[in-house]
């Protein structure tokens, strides 16, 4: 599957983990059907979770009182990003501190920012692996959140070298500080590697649904645009 494409002078990379109902481990079902009628076509019926796949979780995840999907500005869904790989900087199974963020950002950061990190230690996520001693990813925690929220990101998004479903101690703090500033999250982006550039362009955009607390998207990033470079 081709991942990165040319648009005239720009760069278009596919940031997203492509479905197959057929090895997909997450609820992903699809019934095809012949309408019928006088123009008979076909369609279909789509029984997937909301959790599945590169997909964008929004505040509704964590609170009943928090915007659901349909419910934030379309602009929550595109910006600028930039991508933060730790690479092997930082020991293996640490979890990112606001010192860490400080010094690999150097004051690079904006506000409205799509933050992406990721490192070396790549594991893919929810796997019988996970929490292992073949887990060696990077952590996040409530103090990761905090500097999200203290530079006012409007998205956190995570490639296989951070660790999403570390523990409750780190998992639930880091969502319930971010998601109540209307921050969402991207798990689990691909083909990072990609990437030529750290600061580029960059779309996730979800099915505008009330009520929707996550939703799978096809996320890209667009380099070579002036306007969202460092």
């Amino acid at each position: 599957m081709n991942t990165t494409f040319e648009l005239g002078n720009l760069k278009v990379i596919d940031l997203t983990k492509p479905l197959d109902p057929k090895t997909e481990s997450r609820r992903c079902h699809l019934i095809r059907y012949n309408t019928g009628g006088p123009i008979p076509d076909f369609h279909t019926a789509m029984d997937l979770t909301s959790h599945l796949g590169t997909h964008c979780e929004c505040p509704y995840h964590h609170d009943d009182n928090w915007p659901s999907v349909a419910e934030l500005p379309l602009t929550t869904f595109m910006g600028r990003a930039i991508y933060v790989d730790f690479k092997d900087t930082l020991p293996h199974r640490k979890h990112i501190s606001a010192a860490d963020l400080d010094k690999a950002t150097e004051g690079w950061v904006k506000e409205g920012d799509i933050l992406i990190i990721d490192s070396s230690y790549k594991l893919a996520p929810f796997t019988p692996d996970t929490n292992t001693d073949k887990d060696q990813r990077l952590l996040v925690n409530g103090e990761t959140a905090q500097w999200c929220v203290d530079h006012k990101i409007k998205c956190v998004g995570f490639g296989d070298g951070v660790s999403i479903e570390n523990c409750n101690e780190d998992v639930k703090p880091f969502h319930d500080i971010c998601m109540a500033e209307n921050i969402v999250f991207l798990e689990v982006l691909k083909n990072l590697d990609k990437l030529t550039q750290d600061t580029f362009f960059m779309s996730y955009s979800p099915l505008p649904i009330y009520g929707l607390d996550s939703c799978p998207i096809r996320a890209y990033a667009i380099e070579g645009l002036a306007e969202f470079s460092r």
